[in-house]
Parts: structure tokens; sequence; C-alpha cells
């Protein structure tokens, strides 16, 4: 169906943890992300939106309820078949890079499209590279990267798959104000030129207020929405 929402959660529970130390997550989490909307999620740490964004990705499986991304119903996917279904559906961008040190910027970057068998994999990695600005960095090494450099390497690997959804959990958390802005910048270009849905979670209120919704969280539950109508409306 054309008109299906990019993710839609129903009843979401999830419980980390064992014994005494078991901590109830997700309280009921109902939302559905409509198809190329930027959504931020936004509360105060521990309020559960990361694993919300987690649970998105198919990196955390949800207790209860129903979890539906980019079409498909992902409780009953095995690990191996969640795997595969990131690979084509899903680009994660976090807050500490996760590049693997020991390849190059443009190894890095073809990863995820060699997993998947792509023959043109290089080439693709190469396109994506010189689309953030690092055409000229592609053999280097995350550690003769700055930190603005290694999230735009992110960004390019995140991106090269040409993902259906784009996560992101705190992308200019160790960044500074100025190199935060470049990779917000890119992120929100992507989303709106290749029609990418984009969630991400921030505790910068000027980054949550670029969005299309702005969710809030709170112990582990949906406390209010605004839109960005609402938000104009309320300034106007």
């Amino acid at each position: 169906m054309t008109n299906s929402p990019a993710i839609a959660l129903k009843d979401v529970h999830l419980t980390l943890g064992e014994g005494a130390g078991r901590v109830h997550i997700l309280k009921g989490i109902d939302l559905q992300i409509e198809k190329g909307a930027s959504v931020g999620l936004v509360g105060p740490s521990g309020s559960g939106k990361s694993t919300l964004l987690m649970v998105m990705a198919g990196l955390e499986r949800a207790d209860e309820g129903s979890v539906n991304v980019a079409g498909s119903e992902l409780g009953p996917l095995s690990e191996d078949q969640l795997a595969r279904f990131r690979g084509r559906n899903v680009g994660i961008i976090f807050q500490s890079f996760h590049l693997v040190p020991n390849m190059t910027a443009l190894e890095n970057v073809a990863v995820p499209l060699e997993l998947a068998g792509d023959t043109a994999a290089f080439d693709k990695a190469k396109a994506e590279l010189d689309a953030v600005g690092l055409g000229h960095r592609m053999h280097h090494y995350p550690a003769q990267l700055s930190g603005g450099e290694q999230q735009r390497v992110a960004v390019a690997r995140a991106l090269v798959v040409e993902p259906a959804i784009l996560i992101a959990d705190e992308p200019t958390g160790n960044l500074d104000e100025s190199t935060g802005a470049q990779i917000v910048d890119l992120m929100f270009t992507a989303q709106k030129n290749r029609g990418t849905t984009l969630v991400l979670v921030t505790h910068d209120p000027s980054l949550a207020a670029r969005c299309d919704r702005m969710i809030r969280v709170r112990s582990g539950e949906i406390e209010e929405e605004t839109s960005d109508r609402a938000r104009r409306e309320v300034s106007a």
C-alpha cells in the first residue's frame, strides 16, 4: 500500500535487565511516522528515546506489541532476517561513529554493500564520500580523520544503501557546534532529496525543531507531540 506509514508501532512494551533489576523501558508506545517525514525524539536521559530508536531499527526486540517498519513486521523475523532487513532498509548513524579502525573511509562505507553482495560496492561508496565532501580522504583510516570527518564517513555509510529509513542517535553529540551543524545539514539534505524518512534522537532543541514533528518521550511513554505546523502557528 503506497499510503502505509514508514514506521508503525502499536502498544509496544520493552523490559530490560534480569530479576530484581528488570526495568520497564517502553510502556505501550503507539506511534506512526509517515514516509518521507523527519521526526525528532526528545526527552530527559533515561526516558527511553534511544531504546525506542533501536526498536525501530530492529536492534532491540519488543516484548509485546507490533513493530512494522518499511512494510515489514519485525517481530517474527530471525536475527539473520533482521540483519538482512536492516541492510536493505535502514541506515543508522551513532553518536560515537562506530567505524572499523583498520579499514579506510572507503572500505567502511562499502561494508554494508559488500555484505549484501553488491559488485559495485566501492564505486557507490566513492560516490557517497564525494557527496559528503570527503572524496579526498577516502583512503585515510578513522584515526587519521577529525571527529567531523569520521561522522561524515558514518553518514555516507548510512546512506550508501539508499535506505527507506535513516535513524540517528545523538549524531552531533561528540562534535563542536559548527561541525555538528554541517552534519545536520547533510542529513536533512539527504532526507529531502531522497525522500528518506528521518528519525533522530537529540538533546538539542534547535535540531529537533528542524524536524516536521517533535515527539517528547518521558518514562517510556510518549508525553506530547508538536508538529512543524503547530510550532509555526505558536510563533506567528
